[in-house]
């Protein structure tokens, strides 16, 4: 349907494309979201740098490991020191506000609408923030939950006692054995509910908002909506790009907009009703919610 040599990348004047989204915000009966890792990057909470130093700096001294994502695939000599890293890992993505104020300045922007957020990230961060969980989609998991490693039965686990606990009794990188977490139907280790092979476990949650993202997208097939891509990259476009672009070509009342700092583009078949900002998201959400006052 649309082919990658006909992409139109973001050539426009920033400001015009800031009113452009603020127009289409505006006239939008509905919003759906589509948000990937770029939002939670623009929100603070980034992989590396300084504040992977501050949580991580003895498995980089020890290991060398510069960055969260490289350390979640590390091969650990032991399940205590595995679940250090883990616990670790999710607390500080999960269990704590983002340093800045991305999701906010949104939900000031679409509180008032008709909308709802597709996301493959698995931070927490929309609901952390005010969102409705009933509006949220979170395809990818969810690390605040546990699943059956192998995948023995269709449920999920809350996980937010069992990791403040590794946290505060964890020493020398490791966790007493005592609390390494493991299934209590089978005996198997406990892992992340994420999305990486094919042991995902979809519980009755996920499905339940599936159910709700697929009623929305029907009620809103034909009407004056916006589809609003923040963050999204290029690993798993089935998931939102392709789906956006799609949904705006076939629904000539709708508006496609890109929000992403290096990757904003659209094809060129619905060019004319797309809005493509090469920015930090963080600082567009802002200037569009001073608009909304000014």
């Amino acid at each position: 349907m649309f082919l990658k040599n006909r992409m139109k990348e973001y050539t426009g004047n920033c400001s015009v494309q800031i009113e452009r989204l603020k127009q289409a915000l505006e006239t939008a009966d509905a919003v759906l979201i589509g948000a990937g890792a770029g939002l939670s990057t623009s929100a603070g909470l980034t992989y590396s740098g300084e504040r992977f130093e501050r949580y991580f700096a003895e498995f980089h001294q020890k290991y060398g490991i510069t960055d969260m994502y490289s350390g979640g695939f590390y091969p650990y000599s032991t399940l205590e020191e595995y679940w250090a890293w883990w616990s670790r890992h999710i607390f500080y993505n999960r269990y704590v506000d983002a340093p800045l104020p991305a999701y906010q300045e949104l939900l000031a922007l679409v509180k008032d609408k008709d909308y709802f957020v597709l996301t493959t990230n698995v931070d927490h961060q929309f609901q952390r923030a005010g969102f409705d969980k009933k509006k949220l989609f979170y395809t990818q998991g969810d690390y605040g939950l546990w699943q059956c490693s192998k995948a023995c039965h269709n449920k999920t686990y809350d996980n937010e006692d069992a990791v403040r606990q590794m946290i505060d009794q964890q020493q020398d990188m490791e966790i007493p054995s005592d609390l390494i977490p493991r299934c209590p139907v089978c005996g198997s280790l406990m892992t992340m509910n994420l999305r990486c092979d094919n042991t995902f476990v979809q519980d009755e949650g996920w499905y339940a908002a599936q159910s709700r993202y697929s009623d929305f997208v029907r009620r809103h097939k034909h009407g004056t909506v916006l589809y609003l891509e923040l963050g999204v990259g290029n690993n798993t476009p089935v998931i939102i790009k392709y789906p956006f672009w799609k949904y705006t070509l076939e629904n000539p009342n709708a508006i496609y907009a890109c929000v992403n700092f290096g990757q904003a583009y659209a094809p060129r078949e619905i060019a004319e009703r797309s809005v493509c900002l090469d920015a930090d998201i963080g600082r567009i959400l802002s200037a569009l919610n001073r608009k909304a006052v000014s």
